[in-house]
């Protein structure tokens, strides 16, 4: 179609208003939303060569929800549009809401033994790598925080008490729950399982901390140490 030299044609709209986050959240509320568009809306704006939605599930491809509302400040300011003012935006959100759906309300998870731990522990289960994973509670035995401390090898994790106890001592953790899985699919423990856990035994009795328990886990099974007479 030809246009007059005064005329230009109107460029296509990246997408339908009614399709944008916040025009879906008036319209069919909260719930129907997808969990890029509910953490595109927190987010407000793009970066440079990304829009809010490419940012919100770049961070999400990153971090799972159920990890994301645990991570720290510094974990979340470096990932590519973020930066420090919106990490600090979603660390203030979370916050906000486990005071008031959690604490406030009694809702935050009680961790008494590996059945009520292992859902906490799905986006380790099937990984090629080891990731070593820490579940840190309260004095009731509440979940405060969860936070990946360590990604290994396929065949090797290599983890310092330094890293598990930071965590503990920031949050004001009573106890630890370890965790990790096994890229081989056989949940048995190694020499060095065993004697990473009882050094992190021996450091949390000097930290004041307790080591509950570790578990090994694989696509569809797992194992607790303690359990096995190893703790």
């Amino acid at each position: 179609m030809l246009h007059s030299p005064t005329e230009r044609p109107r460029p296509e709209p990246a997408c339908r208003v009614q399709d944008l986050p916040r025009e879906r959240l008036a319209r069919f509320g909260a719930t129907a939303l997808r969990d890029e568009e509910l953490l595109a809306i927190v987010l407000g704006t793009g970066v440079k060569g990304m829009s809010v939605i490419d940012v919100a599930s770049a961070v999400l491809f990153r971090y799972p929800p159920e990890q994301l509302v645990t991570m720290e400040l510094s974990s979340l300011e470096d990932l590519r549009g973020l930066g420090r003012a919106k990490a600090g935006m979603l660390v203030a959100a979370f916050e906000l809401a486990r005071r008031g759906l959690g604490q406030g309300l009694g809702l935050l998870p009680c961790i008494n033994g590996p059945a009520d731990a292992l859902p906490l522990l799905t986006e380790i289960k099937d990984q090629r790598k080891e990731f070593f994973l820490c579940l840190y509670l309260n004095a009731r035995n509440q979940l405060i925080h969860k936070e990946v401390v360590s990604i290994g090898s396929l065949s090797a994790s290599i983890v310092h008490p330094r890293e598990v106890f930071q965590m503990a001592v920031t949050k004001s953790a009573a106890s630890i729950l370890l965790a990790h899985n096994h890229p081989s699919g056989d949940v048995s423990p190694s020499r060095d399982d065993v004697d990473l856990t009882r050094r992190l035994q021996r450091a949390g009795e000097i930290m004041g901390v307790d080591i509950l328990d570790h578990l090994i886990i694989a696509a569809d099974q797992f194992l607790s140490l303690k359990e096995q007479g190893y703790m």
